[in-house]
């Protein structure tokens, strides 16, 4: 079994493992930046380049703090994310809001901060124009049905739920156009957690044919392409990442044969990349507290599914290391589980692990994005803490753990009984 690199060393993990209560997240601040700048430095040629990162990947707003400060704006899709943002001093146009299925409130907070504004659906421009007015600047999500195909996660575009029709775009923008809309953008999103290179590079050449279409067919002329995030990480070992040298030139020949050849440079490009921006910089950290020996060999944890869904909802994988074991042989088999009322509760299946005690200190990997932000509180599981640890060596509890008092807050107890329980509760 080939072992896979953690983000912290052995040392840095269990110094915060005797300052907190497991199970929690630890983030690697400097692995974020550095990462950070690598992704900005392989568009460096592109004249408009943005990435908006996936605030729905890790909502945290030190998190967010750190990618601002790196130059990144903020993709959002929801009235709460629109908030976290404007609280974290992230507005106007360092915002993209793309939602779905939009209630009003939502695109009148996207409006009052100034975001740029990416329309899922035809209907949505009427009902901005009727809700919260047209801006000057917008954008239009294209989905490209049965011209491409996506991947396991997040389907074939003819099933998805999202994005106009190219015969829709067309008539999108020119009803925008004659409604007073004078700039416009057009975004993609066809992939989650894709490792070829190759599709990327092909996503961007569409996208260049359509804004070469557009400026055909209506003379508009598209101020940005946005070709969404899916930029997958390395889950398993073995697994190699996704070059952004490789992705980045091979867009730029793409952009030289279609945007400049057709005199529509300059346009800019953006990502909306979450996964891979932070991914691979947070792990969550658990105990050992049961061991089971029935039909399988089962090793339970004080984490479970409400900390992190994804193998249980996807069958993802997530390499697991024993911490102080590295080294020992993988020579067990076991079931990782937690403690739900649910059979499919389990960080893994039949994996090949060392030898695992009580008290052991499991550590999940690549469990920096789409994490913590996925849980929930079914059987009343409480969400665990979130660290950081800062670039100066020291960690920061930068979410705390919830409560009881957390969990039954929204909760009304009132006139439940006369002898003081609900009170007590």
């Amino acid at each position: 079994m080939i072992e896979k690199a953690l983000p912290f060393s052995a040392s840095e993990i269990k110094k915060a493992v005797d300052e907190y209560e497991t199970p929690f997240y630890l983030y690697d601040e400097k692995g974020i930046r550095e990462n950070a700048r690598r992704f900005k430095a392989a568009f460096s040629w592109v004249p408009d380049f943005r990435e908006y990162f996936a605030v729905k990947a890790t909502p945290n707003p030190h998190i967010l703090k750190i990618l601002h400060e790196e130059g990144f704006g903020a993709d959002c899709s929801s009235l709460a994310e629109l908030v976290l943002c404007e609280r974290c001093g992230i507005v106007g146009h360092d915002i993209m809001f793309t939602s779905n299925n939009t209630p009003s409130e939502e695109f009148r907070k996207a409006r009052e901060l100034g975001a740029i504004i990416n329309l899922d659906d035809i209907s949505h421009l009427p009902f901005l124009k009727e809700c919260a007015g047209l801006p000057e600047l917008l954008c239009f999500r294209y989905n490209p049905g049965e011209s491409r195909s996506g991947n396991f996660i997040i389907g074939e575009p003819k099933e998805a739920k999202y994005g106009l029709t190219r015969a829709q775009l067309t008539e999108a923008y020119k009803t925008a156009r004659d409604w007073g809309v004078k700039r416009f953008g057009l975004h993609t999103m066809v992939a989650s957690n894709e490792l070829d290179s190759s599709f990327f590079i092909e996503t961007a050449r569409m996208m260049f044919e359509i804004a070469v279409e557009l400026r055909k067919e209506l003379g508009i002329r598209l101020e940005f392409l946005n070709l969404g995030g899916g930029i997958g990480i390395p889950y398993k070992p073995g697994e190699k990442p996704v070059d952004y040298m490789e992705v980045s030139e091979g867009i730029r020949d793409a952009y030289n044969r279609l945007i400049v050849a057709n005199s529509l440079d300059p346009i800019g490009i953006y990502f909306e990349c979450g996964r891979v921006i932070t991914g691979p910089y947070g792990v969550l950290v658990s105990k050992v507290i049961h061991k089971k020996e029935t039909y399988k060999n089962y090793v339970g944890l004080d984490a479970c599914m409400v900390n992190l869904m994804r193998p249980g909802m996807y069958g993802a994988y997530h390499h697991i290391t024993v911490l102080g074991k590295e080294d020992w042989p993988h020579d067990h088999m076991y079931d990782v589980t937690g403690s739900l009322c649910e059979n499919n509760d389990k960080f893994a299946i039949d994996r090949m692990l060392p030898r695992i005690d009580i008290g052991d200190i499991v550590v999940i990997h690549d469990t920096g994005a789409h994490g913590y932000s996925m849980g929930f509180n079914y059987n009343g599981k409480l969400k665990c803490a979130e660290l950081l640890l800062k670039q100066d060596g020291k960690v920061k509890m930068i979410r705390r753990a919830e409560t009881l008092d957390d969990y039954f807050a929204t909760l009304d107890f009132e006139g439940l009984c006369e002898t003081g329980c609900a009170r007590s509760a």
